[in-house]
């Protein structure tokens, strides 16, 4: 059980924990001493990879659970988890998300609907069901985007999902704050993840134009800002942007 292990017993919960911006918040939590429950989707080997170089790097226990956020039944597998292994959470970081690239005039309502349960849906309902687990004085993270705060063409369901994150990180203040758990959001702008260094040199230009700081934020810099939230005892109901200063020009 993963509370029998000897490492300190702070713990963190991060979907999509395994790569990209959650793998670097996962690496940031490990370091400040939290063990670590990160979910993944199809990539076992990467998700095990990933662990394994958190406790070696950071010396806190890394457990990696299969959980597909679009699909229902992953809510029943993580709450499973946390109960029969008698967890108790101080910081849940909803990474995990989805998006769907179809023009507008291209939409399927089965899309939209896949968008709308993994990056609204099941956060939600997994929170309430995690509820019980998370110590008072714990802190919940969405992460949301600068999409759901300047309009985009590049994903009408990914934007309105995203403005929909951040008002549901305003409203929850209310429904947690009788629990003493508080409740933020991270909005990031461009992030060099894996997924960005692999566009095309030109669009990359393109979008660095328009940051004032003239460059793409690096994911460390970017876990800073989680930690920042989850450290801080009296930020609450917030939804803190991270763009390098963009703007459409």
């Amino acid at each position: 059980m993963i509370n029998e292990t000897p490492y300190m017993t702070k713990y963190a919960f991060i979907t999509g924990g395994t790569k990209g911006i959650g793998k670097s918040v996962a690496r940031r939590l490990g370091k400040m001493g939290y063990n670590l429950l990160l979910t993944y989707g199809t990539d076992s080997t990467a998700a095990r990879r990933t662990c394994s170089e958190l406790r070696e790097e950071c010396r806190v226990e890394a457990v990696s659970l299969q959980a597909d956020s679009s699909d229902r039944g992953s809510i029943d597998v993580i709450a499973r988890y946390a109960e029969e292994n008698g967890m108790r959470l101080d910081a849940v970081v909803f990474n995990a998300g989805l998006t769907c690239r179809d023009r507008f005039e291209d939409m399927k309502e089965e899309e939209w609907e896949r968008v709308f349960f993994a990056n609204v849906h099941f956060p939600t309902f997994l929170l309430r069901r995690l509820l019980g687990r998370i110590n008072e004085g714990g802190s919940v993270i969405f992460t949301g985007s600068l999409m759901g705060i300047l309009p985009h063409a590049m994903s009408l369901s990914y934007g309105v999902t995203k403005a929909s994150v951040h008002a549901l990180v305003r409203n929850l203040v209310k429904c947690l704050s009788p629990y003493g758990i508080r409740v933020n959001a991270v909005a990031p702008g461009f992030v060099d993840t894996e997924w960005q260094k692999n566009k095309p040199a030109e669009i990359r230009r393109n979008i660095e134009s328009k940051i004032a700081l003239g460059r793409f934020c690096d994911p460390d810099e970017l876990a800073d800002v989680y930690a920042l939230l989850i450290e801080n005892p009296y930020i609450n109901g917030e939804v803190i942007i991270a763009d390098g200063g963009y703007s459409y020009k």
